[in-house]
């Protein structure tokens, strides 16, 4: 079964008196959720010990923990391997912690390097990546999800990922589908746009592919690609996820879905799952 969740503190979780992650958990299943993405982005200033406690109540209420690592990590270019690496490690403790698999990250961008040149780097620097995670016993079965990005001057297309995740089985593929829409200025319209990049990664990686984790947002963009991302109530800008629901329901797919909406995340994960079980509901009946 798919799971759906937040990534980060949506604003109603304060609204309504909450202010202290460690109450998500059960907050997120009184409304019917079933993950939770925690946000190192901005740095890893989170205590084990708080993190412990909030993975106490994640496993106590039933919510799945994945982690993003900082924004500033940068596997395209060879000078800033060593420090990537480390924050990766870091990050990797604390999803431990937290008892989850799943860590998010961004692969980098080109700097003054011509993409070609980039991605050979970044290619040898997820070769050295998942054999350092993997000589690690602390970290047997945890997961790296190399991101799919949102403006074309960032290494992660949906080929580019693709190519990482052939690289070690350590890799599963993120797929941001708000991203993927705004690098490409509105590619993703039918069920076919989203069945084609689905079989890419199906036809490659199947398992791994079947069992992605996916963020989702409507993200506005402009002619390099991403700009801001949206709520579900802004409907200039896609994707949307009506569209999506059908093909993953086709195909047998069960990610973690992530919504990062612009502070009503949570609200819009549970109109996904909404959105998902009656897309379920009306196959049975029409078998």
């Amino acid at each position: 079964m798919i799971k759906f969740g937040p990534a980060g503190n949506s604003l109603s979780f304060y609204a309504e008196g909450h202010k202290h992650t460690e109450e998500m958990p059960e907050w997120l299943r009184g409304r019917g959720l079933d993950c939770f993405e925690y946000s190192l982005g901005r740095g890893i200033t989170v205590k084990e010990e708080t993190a412990a406690v909030i993975g106490e109540k994640a496993r106590l209420f039933g919510i799945e923990m994945s982690v993003h690592a900082p924004y500033y990590v940068n596997f395209a270019s060879a000078d800033s391997y060593e420090k990537s690496e480390r924050y990766i490690l870091e990050s990797l403790k604390i999803l431990r912690v937290f008892g989850g698999s799943r860590l998010v990250f961004h692969p980098g961008s080109p700097l003054k390097q011509t993409r070609e040149k980039a991605f050979g780097v970044l290619k040898d620097a997820m070769k050295k990546l998942a054999e350092t995670v993997k000589s690690r016993s602390e970290f047997a079965g945890l997961t790296l999800c190399p991101e799919t990005m949102g403006k074309a001057g960032q290494m992660g297309s949906v080929p580019e990922i693709l190519e990482i995740c052939k690289i070690d089985a350590v890799y599963t593929p993120c797929i941001d589908f708000g991203h993927v829409n705004a690098r490409e200025r509105g590619s993703l319209k039918t069920e076919d746009d989203y069945g084609a990049v689905l079989d890419a990664y199906l036809d490659a990686l199947y398992e791994r592919a079947l069992n992605m984790h996916v963020h989702f947002s409507r993200i506005q963009y402009a002619e390099n690609g991403e700009i801001r991302h949206l709520t579900f109530d802004d409907r200039e800008y896609g994707p949307y996820f009506e569209t999506l629901a059908p093909v993953l329901a086709e195909k047998g797919m069960r990610p973690y879905i992530i919504c990062e909406s612009d502070g009503t995340q949570a609200e819009d994960a549970a109109e996904m799952k909404r959105i998902y079980e009656n897309t379920l509901k009306n196959r049975i009946k029409s078998q």
